[in-house]
């Protein structure tokens, strides 16, 4: 079914109070309270999100075991029937306006005005180098144990060491609370003999070799699927492979927009309400915080709304407060 709703409304003399960057379960729930707090709300959806390539997602209390794309349908819907505006497309560009107003550019050329903006563009995993490996992402290729853990207990899992050094090194030892048997494939990361020692203690088998590629298991009655491939020769066979992708924000709109960076992570810096340093600029989920979950962006993305919201109404106020001391002095 589609939930989008007409766009008639992006015209450019059309003003928006809230435009939210991004439809994922941020984007999404923020665009939700916005709509029902009686905001003209338009979310601008670029339709590629981070589990995009899942078949499911889990740890959403009563959504767990959901497709991504019916969530994400799901979602839509709620927002259209509270009166929140759909689109698909892309935001190309960014620029705050003398009156303190967004303007913002779409990838159709479209041109959209908006009193506050809300950026919930989420980011991709960048993926080391390793043939193999972006094919299976989503199935048998993994990165977060919270998410797909649960679902290969029991089985032969692989941990491919990655520029994320103490995120694998983390990644190797979680994992092998799902699994007896978890070979953490160095591939590079340093590993000093304290932690060594400590990961073959929890039952962490280390390989040393570089991982040169990921391919299909050749041993067709084997229920380990995947071959992790080293250039020693070897090989691990495994059901599933866990790796630390490097995450990569989408976060061109708000450095457009002027938003500070924190010094210490280097993700756009926000306040307990998502709200950036610019007046009107609020973020939420993986733009902003790489290890947030669906339930967590989610979270954020009302969280800031509800920020959004007040903010929007003190504006309100004060312009309905002038507006009416000018009629008094009129009469």
């Amino acid at each position: 079914m589609d939930t989008t709703s007409p766009t008639d409304r992006s015209a450019p003399e059309e003003l928006w109070d809230a435009v939210v960057v991004g439809g994922g379960a941020a984007g999404l729930s923020a665009g939700v309270v916005l709509a029902r707090a009686r905001f003209a709300t338009l979310v601008v959806d670029g339709g590629a999100p981070r589990n995009g390539p899942a078949d499911h997602m889990h740890g959403y209390l009563t959504r767990d075991g959901m497709a991504p794309d019916q969530f994400a349908a799901t979602g839509r819907a709620e927002l259209v029937r509270y009166g929140g505006n759909h689109v698909r497309a892309s935001v190309v560009d960014a620029r705050r306006a003398a009156d303190g107003t967004f303007g913002l550019r779409l990838g159709d050329r479209r041109a959209l005005r908006a009193r506050a903006v809300l950026v919930a563009a989420g980011m991709t995993d960048e993926l080391p180098d390793i043939p193999g490996l972006a094919e299976r992402w989503g199935s048998t290729v993994h990165h977060c144990p919270h998410c797909h853990g649960y679902e290969v207990r029991g089985r032969t899992v692989a941990v491919i060491g990655s520029a994320r050094g103490a995120v694998s090194r983390h990644l190797a030892a979680l994992m092998r609370r799902f699994s007896p048997s978890v070979t953490f494939c160095v591939n590079g990361v340093e590993v000093d003999p304290d932690e060594r020692r400590r990961l073959t203690a929890y039952g962490v088998r280390l390989v040393d070799a570089n991982v040169t590629r990921v391919v299909a298991n050749s041993d067709a009655g084997s229920a380990d699927t995947v071959a992790v491939e080293l250039d020693d020769g070897g090989a691990v066979a495994c059901a599933a492979v866990f790796v630390a992708p490097r995450p990569v924000p989408h976060d061109a709109v708000l450095t457009a927009l002027g938003a500070a960076r924190d010094p210490v992570s280097g993700l756009v810096a926000v306040d307990s309400s998502g709200a950036t340093d610019v007046p009107g600029v609020w973020a939420a989920g993986n733009v902003v915080n790489p290890r947030a979950q669906v339930v967590t962006a989610a979270g954020a993305g009302s969280t800031a709304a509800i920020g959004m919201t007040g903010w929007l109404l003190e504006r309100d106020l004060s312009a309905a407060s002038t507006g009416r001391l000018d009629t008094g002095d009129a009469a």
